[in-house]
């Protein structure tokens, strides 16, 4: 039996009433329902209100999750080690582009290990949308890093419009896309919604999905060589190809480098996934109800890395490889960087580095779940995706 979810306090109770409130008012104004999509968005991105654009604590031990820069310096310094050969063919005016700064961690590490491999940017740029967090990374960054260094980082609102080279990073943001779910009926495509009962509390509800919605589910059901089973239910993004080329900005050459938890497509429709893989998380706690304390809670759905192989490959770049999370640390120096970091550090920190080690490699913790996927147009990762690439899977 599942433990408990903590009670949220009193002010956030009110917090999460607010935004439910001003969500039922849309929904009324709208026949009473709306796509699970914007009501993900809403959830996630109200202004002041959704998850990610209030002020909260989110990450970390406090936080509702623990994503991988927020348990040491390890993955930030493979990373900064794959994109380095990118960086330096790129040249001095190469720019380095984070979507969802988190803490400031990954920044903060990023930037001190590019220093040490003669790779900085001209720009660190951080597309950042809660108001709070770039608060936080900035004071963070701020004392944290040499002031010629610290000069370098610049909050975005938008992606660069103008032309840039450079690389572009995000680590578990496609999975927090507010993404649209469909089931089949008949053999008929239905989109899912959310519409209100006679109390008011959201309830789900399906309609017949839209003419791209449709288009793309056909798409998948190509691609596996058979149809879905009526009441088979998931997630897909038919945004995804969009999103890549708006996020992606003025980017003529350089790279894109994607972390997120997932699966190439035969594996994330398997047959007997059929309720997809959206789960919520409130305060280190999983489950499955994504209704529950709208703006408080994290919701998320896993990554289709064969459609993020196609929106990639369709947006001009080449895909220059796809692994595992810890076949990309370890072909990346992790075992070097450990080795460099425990020299010089006491007992407890030895454990604690080690532990860190084995949170972002091990198969049970990080390291087959989240999976890497690279992008690059006029340069070249080097051996970044060597030790073990997976594109045969997708």
């Amino acid at each position: 039996m599942a433990a408990p979810l903590p009670l949220p306090d009193d002010d956030a109770l009110a917090h999460s009433q607010h935004l439910s409130d001003l969500i039922r008012q849309e929904m009324r104004a709208e026949g009473g329902r709306m796509p699970f999509s914007r009501f993900m968005e809403r959830c996630l991105y109200a202004p002041g209100l959704g998850y990610y654009s209030a002020g909260s604590t989110k990450f970390g031990e406090a936080g509702d999750f623990i994503t991988a820069p927020e348990l040491g310096p390890l993955f930030a310094t493979c990373v900064a080690t794959a994109v380095a050969p990118v960086m330096q063919q790129l040249g001095p005016q190469a720019e380095f582009f984070e979507i969802g700064g988190g803490s400031g961690a990954f920044a903060e590490i990023m930037l001190k290990r590019m220093l040490e491999l003669d790779a900085l940017p001209t720009r660190y740029a951080i597309l950042e949308p809660s108001a709070d967090l770039r608060e936080r990374q900035r004071e963070r960054l701020a004392r944290r890093l040499v002031p010629p260094v610290f000069e370098l980082v610049e909050w975005l609102d938008g992606p660069p419009g103008e032309p840039w080279n450079g690389v572009l990073f995000a680590n578990e943001v496609i999975d927090a896309l507010p993404t649209p779910r469909f089931t089949l009926r008949d053999g008929e495509v239905f989109e899912e919604y959310v519409a209100l009962d006679e109390q008011g509390s959201f309830i789900r509800e399906d309609r017949p999905a839209d003419a791209l919605l449709a288009a793309a589910v056909r798409h998948v059901e190509r691609y596996l060589e058979q149809p879905f089973a009526d009441g088979y239910r998931s997630e897909l993004l038919p945004q995804l190809p969009y999103w890549i080329q708006a996020v992606m900005g003025g980017l003529q050459s350089g790279a894109m480098l994607f972390a997120d938890y997932g699966y190439p497509r035969r594996e994330f429709y398997l047959p007997d996934r059929d309720q997809g893989t959206l789960r919520a998380f409130y305060r280190q706690h999983l489950h499955a109800d994504a209704y529950l304390h709208p703006g408080l809670q994290d919701l998320t759905a896993s990554v289709d890395f064969t459609a993020l192989a196609e929106a990639g490959t369709n947006a001009g770049f080449d895909l220059a490889g796809y692994s595992d999370q810890a076949s990309f640390l370890l072909g990346n120096g992790l075992p070097d960087r450990l080795q460099e970091i425990e020299e010089r550090a006491d007992e407890a920190a030895k454990l604690r580095f080690r532990n860190e080690a084995k949170k972002l490699t091990l198969p049970s913790e990080m390291g087959e779940r989240f999976q890497v996927m690279g992008f690059s147009r006029d340069v070249e990762f080097g051996t970044a995706f060597l030790a073990n690439d997976l594109t045969w899977r997708l």
